[in-house]
């Protein structure tokens, strides 16, 4: 029984490893993406492709869709939260700044998650660990926004401010997915990627030409690897380390996501992180310790 329980903790490390790489591969992706498409349409097929896959998952595994339309309702509201504005934010946001840099910054979800949390829940305040966690995220921030704020919003500047409003707007939505407790998980994520894939098709084409543009045999690789893999897959694992290791764990994939997006950028599309990169993630990552509490406590013993 005692080998049982390593090889299921060794199996559970994995699949959160897989996930942190697939997860910081989509920062890749989509920085392949944006030089021959528009954000939106990114996101238009990344949302359509990933709603196609998971709901053929939900159907190949014999669960069932919810037929109520307020379930849908919902859907909808946590897609716009979850992939809509999220999604097209850090499209937008990498046509300025690196797939590391963005990925750093999408790590800062679970600052932003403690503070909502303080405010609109009623079982998760700040206490002064999460509140020291939060300074150290903000010093990471600063760090990596660095004295160029001081000098008017530049486009990098705005590309940033569009990932951390998108790492907010994750924020929001792990907040309002406590609705969706009682539910199969993988029915969750399939409704709230169909529910955005009916927003993003209206708003794609009154915004953007979707049809004019012109994509690559590599744009439609990256768009797949994005959609496929970075999305429905994504999920599907995430729902299933949800279910095994509980939802505390799954802060641990948010440590390593940067970690793969850095070196994917770094050794795929030559990209060179300062040292403020690093000093960022650095203070981001102490921020997240303190939030997370474990290896705090591990320590005091």
């Amino acid at each position: 029984m005692k080998n049982m329980n390593q090889v299921m903790g060794a199996g559970l490390w994995f699949l959160i490893v897989i996930l942190s790489i697939i997860w910081g591969a989509s920062f890749f992706f989509v920085e392949i993406a944006v030089e021959r498409m528009t954000p939106l349409t990114i996101v238009l097929y990344r949302v359509g492709f990933a709603s196609f896959l998971l709901l053929g998952f939900v159907w190949f595994t014999g669960r069932k869709m919810p037929k109520n339309i307020g379930i849908w309702g919902a859907f909808l509201v946590i897609g716009v939260l979850n992939n809509v504005i999220p999604f097209s934010l850090i499209a937008w946001g990498q046509k300025y700044i690196d797939s590391s840099l963005a990925s750093i910054l999408n790590a800062t979800t679970p600052v932003f998650s403690v503070i909502l949390a303080h405010f609109l829940t009623k079982d998760e305040p700040l206490t002064t660990n999460r509140l020291t966690g939060v300074l150290f995220g903000w010093m990471g921030v600063a760090v990596l926004i660095g004295i160029e704020a001081l000098s008017g919003v530049g486009m990098k500047i705005a590309g940033q401010a569009a990932v951390l409003c998108a790492a907010m707007l994750y924020a929001f939505a792990a907040i309002f997915g406590r609705r969706f407790k009682e539910f199969d998980p993988v029915v969750v994520a399939a409704g709230m990627l169909t529910g955005s894939f009916i927003i993003m098709i209206p708003l794609t084409f009154m915004m953007e030409q979707p049809l004019a543009l012109d994509p690559t045999p590599v744009t439609w690789a990256a768009l797949f690897g994005l959609s496929a893999v970075s999305t429905a897959l994504a999920y599907i694992i995430y729902f299933h380390v949800l279910s095994r290791a509980g939802a505390t764990n799954i802060l641990l994939v948010t440590f390593l996501i940067p970690v793969s997006a850095i070196f994917l950028g770094m050794m795929v599309l030559g990209e060179a992180p300062g040292w403020n990169v690093f000093a960022g993630m650095a203070l981001i990552f102490m921020g997240l310790i303190f939030i997370d509490g474990r290896l705090l406590k591990r320590f005091k013993k």
